[in-house]
């Protein structure tokens, strides 16, 4: 057997051996691609998911962020005590001195009492709904009232909010009530006039921006006229004036507010009412809220004058919420720091520097007396505190003569540096004039006989005094004050009856309208010279000449011995 022979036999189809090792690397192949498939489909699946839960993430996390709770500290106190106008409140630790509190109806009520464990507030409201229990919360504020010119012509509570019915009142800028005064370094000497209009305040107790000048006198003597006739003055003199009426009846404020409306003077005034139908503490805070709105124009380099009629009622008012609060009543059952209740309001009157803006703000308290006893305990506390002060008297009255000044009692600190050199020149002896025909007519009553020289004397000064009697509501210019003050003086109404001196004065001014308006012009810008006093002396005696020729004056004729 040849072994070099092989004979190959073919394989069975079904034998796979020898295509094993191709299918088995195709099948790993394709297994790969379709994990690789798989990958990048969960790749993506992945990546979409985490884009989604990012979002989610991010949303989930911003609003946990909003729904958080934030700790909020709030100072609450419990009423204890209520009644009469006041409550005693426990709790309110760290309570401000005059700070607002909140009671749970919506009113107001004002710290003034701050012991260890307890707060005294005063109610500025009714106080109805108010009871023991009730929940009070701080509001973190003092007390402050709508300020600036917007408040011109309106009439207003203690708080500032409107009650003549004309709307809302629109301001954005308010002042706290209590405001410390301020010092005299930032003061100016008081030299520029304020002018009432009348004739025996302006020659003989006149009045400057920044002063402070008590109106007092018993009751029915004509307080208010002078202050209602020195508003009216003020038309046209950038004057703002704010009146405060303290506890009076409804029907007087209105009254009062019908007459500024009048003469035109609720253009430049705004009048706060704290009626005696209101509550103690809204007419203890009167006051102090006609106080801030005229600093506001003090401040601001303006002039104000700010009137308090009368804070006789404000004491008692005072005097009245402190006997609730349980403090220790002195003098006439008047708390201790009753002096000092009036000094820090008038004390915030001013003439500023120019450094300080040169504004002013005069005040016209007024005080009632009972019998004409000025020595009473309010009434000395206010002269203490004033400049001056302007005293009216029940017999004066009585007699006709109006305004009631006593000229006698009555003072301004101030003296002529708050007039002009027209004013002071016509003025200077005038309060001497009235006081010695006040002392010649005491010995006249005797029925003394007395030489010509002194009837004269006494002539004179009767008719002097009757030309300083003035209606009410007609508040004359310093320049027609300057020419009849001066007619007076010199003599020139010596042959005038007394009876004819108010139509000789109405014609006089009439006539230097007509014929001498330059000197009239010149009055009031206070100048006076040898010049001008020459010929308003030449117009008085052409003036009296004419009356001879009219008839209005007539001869005396000589008596038979």
């Amino acid at each position: 057997m040849n072994n070099d022979h092989i004979i190959n036999t073919p394989q069975h189809p079904d034998d796979e051996q020898g295509e094993s090792p191709r299918r088995s690397e195709d099948l790993l192949n394709e297994f790969s691609l379709f994990i690789n498939r798989k990958q990048q489909d969960l790749s993506k699946l992945g990546n979409q998911f985490e884009s989604k839960t990012a979002k989610h993430r991010q949303a989930l996390e911003n609003s946990t962020e909003q729904i958080g709770y934030q700790l909020v500290t709030e100072n609450i106190g419990t009423v204890k005590q209520v009644g009469d106008g006041v409550a005693i409140i426990s709790g309110l630790k760290g309570v401000m001195e005059n700070e607002l509190v909140v009671f749970p109806d919506g009113t107001y009520g004002l710290a003034m009492d701050l012991h260890e464990y307890t707060v005294g507030c005063v109610i500025l409201g009714s106080g109805e709904n108010i009871q023991a229990g009730d929940i009070v919360r701080e509001t973190g504020r003092v007390v402050d009232v709508p300020v600036g010119k917007e408040l011109l012509g309106r009439v207003v509570n203690a708080l500032g909010q409107p009650i003549d019915g004309l709307g809302p009142i629109e301001t954005k800028d308010y002042r706290p009530i209590e405001f410390p005064a301020l010092g005299f370094i930032h003061r100016s000497p008081i030299d520029t006039p304020l002018q009432t209009g009348i004739k025996a305040i302006d020659s003989i107790i006149p009045l400057g921006k920044g002063q402070r000048e008590l109106i007092i006198g018993d009751r029915q003597t004509g307080k208010s006229a002078i202050a209602i006739d020195t508003v009216i003055n003020q038309k046209n003199q950038n004057v703002y004036c704010i009146y405060v009426c303290i506890g009076q009846k409804m029907s007087t404020v209105a009254q009062i507010v019908e007459t500024f409306r009048e003469h035109g003077a609720m253009d430049y005034t705004t009048v706060i009412s704290a009626s005696a139908e209101d509550s103690p503490s809204l007419i203890y805070l009167a006051p102090y809220a006609g106080c801030a709105m005229a600093e506001e124009f003090m401040y601001s380099g303006q002039d104000a004058l700010v009137i308090y009629d009368d804070l006789s009622k404000h004491a008692i008012a005072y005097r009245q919420l402190s006997l609730l609060l349980e403090r220790p009543a002195g003098r006439e059952a008047y708390p201790g720091d009753i002096f000092y209740l009036h000094s820090r309001l008038l004390e915030r009157s001013a003439n500023l520097s120019t450094e300080k803006g040169g504004g002013s703000m005069t005040a016209l308290p007024i005080v009632e007396t009972q019998a004409g006893n000025i020595s009473a305990y309010i009434p000395t506390n206010l002269i203490s505190i004033t400049d001056g002060q302007i005293y009216l008297s029940t017999n004066l009255f009585d007699e006709g003569i109006l305004p009631a000044i006593d000229i006698g009692l009555s003072v301004s600190r101030v003296g002529g540096s708050a007039q002009n050199d027209a004013m002071r020149a016509v003025s200077k002896d005038l309060s001497l004039d009235v006081a010695q025909y006040l002392e010649l007519r005491v010995f006249a009553r005797f029925g003394t006989e007395l030489d010509m020289e002194t009837r004269h004397q006494l002539d004179r000064g009767e008719k002097i005094r009757t030309i300083l009697t003035q209606p009410q509501f007609q508040p004359l210019p310093v320049a027609h004050q300057v020419a009849v003050i001066y007619a007076a003086t010199e003599g020139y109404l010596d042959q005038v009856p007394v009876n004819q001196i108010p139509e000789f004065e109405s014609l006089f001014i009439r006539h230097l309208q007509q014929t001498h308006g330059g000197l009239l012009a010149e009055f009031s810008a206070g100048h006076w010279h040898a010049e001008l006093e020459d010929e308003l002396r030449k117009s008085l005696e052409n003036f009296i000449n004419r009356l001879y020729e009219t008839g209005f004056l007539k001869e005396e004729e000589e008596m038979e011995i």
